[in-house]
């Protein structure tokens, strides 16, 4: 388990304009101890996506934030630093193959106990829960029980406001803010303010710094 308080890892919904995430991108990353960003794409023409991950990479890498994507050609083409990939299949196999050991490769989300363990086994620098919306218990379990156990980090994947502080108390290295923090009336900005306070708050119950 990590002696130290969980960061915040933010997940993008499946973008089709820069328009969607540029507005609102500075003011999040300042609100909050962002980790990492996970950018994610609809269909489009690879060109397309590469003048977005371009845009992103120049705010988010700035301010010290690891951006990631999800395909593994795309993180080299751009020169982000890594990927991220569900499940444990070629795609996994390939982002080791290619992006490993200068550059991250994760794994997630809704992984069981035994495809954690073969992930971790294979060299995946970090392992993402996520039980889905309404699973909360389910994603916190599985959290927990890696933390606790395993020496390669965790995110552990929340979907309410709710859900943020007890992640950052199972002993998880990151909490990741999905889909629906994107969608919130206030702004992203405000929300990752939320979630850094529960973060401050996890940690005081884990007796760690915050």
């Amino acid at each position: 388990m990590a002696d130290v308080r969980a960061r915040l890892y933010l997940i993008t919904p499946r973008i089709g304009a820069i328009t969607e995430i540029e507005p609102q991108l500075a003011a999040a990353l300042g609100a909050g101890d962002v980790a990492c960003l996970l950018l994610r794409f609809a269909a489009m023409p690879e060109r397309a996506a590469k003048e977005i991950a371009k845009r992103v990479a120049a705010i988010v890498q700035q301010r010290d934030t690891a951006l990631l994507v999800e395909d593994a050609r795309l993180a080299a083409h751009v020169g982000t630093d890594g990927v991220h990939v569900e499940g444990l299949g070629q795609a996994f196999a390939d982002a080791l193959d290619s992006m490993k050991p200068g550059r991250i490769v994760g794994v997630g989300a809704g992984l069981s106990r035994d495809e954690a363990m073969q992930a971790g086994e294979a060299g995946a620098d970090y392992l993402m829960f996520d039980a889905g919306p309404g699973a909360a218990a389910e994603t916190l379990g599985l959290t927990a029980w890696w933390a606790e156990i395993f020496n390669v980090p965790c995110v552990g994947v929340a979907h309410r406001r709710d859900e943020v502080e007890a992640l950052g108390a199972s002993g998880a290295e990151f909490v990741g803010l999905g889909d629906a923090v994107w969608r919130d009336p206030r702004g992203l900005a405000a929300v990752v303010g939320d979630a850094e306070a529960a973060l401050v708050r996890a940690a005081a119950r884990r007796g760690v710094p915050a």
